[in-house]
């Protein structure tokens, strides 16, 4: 083998490893990047996930003060009907 032909296969070997290097820098950086991004989705469905169940909690007390208020308001439709026939009876 000559000094020349050695020299070449040093250089393209340095090359070789040197492309191999970048790639795998490359590939880590897109995982690093790719792993934060995977948490910061998961953060916010998690976010979401408790803005939804707060949401139900404040629906379920919402629909039973409607069911206090509807029964509250169908207890005065009835005394309001008493007067008014207590009323009519002493005309």
């Amino acid at each position: 083998m000559d000094p020349n032909q050695a020299a070449w296969s040093g250089t393209i070997f340095v090359m070789v490893m040197s492309a191999l290097g970048v790639a795998i820098v490359i590939v880590l950086i897109w995982q690093i990047f790719a792993t934060r991004r995977a948490r910061a989705v998961l953060t916010r469905e998690d976010e979401y996930r408790k803005l939804a169940e707060r949401a139900t909690v404040a629906q379920e007390q919402a629909a039973q003060g409607f069911s206090r208020v509807a029964a509250e308001l169908e207890d005065l439709r009835a005394r309001v009907a008493e007067m008014e026939r207590v009323l009519k009876e002493v005309e």
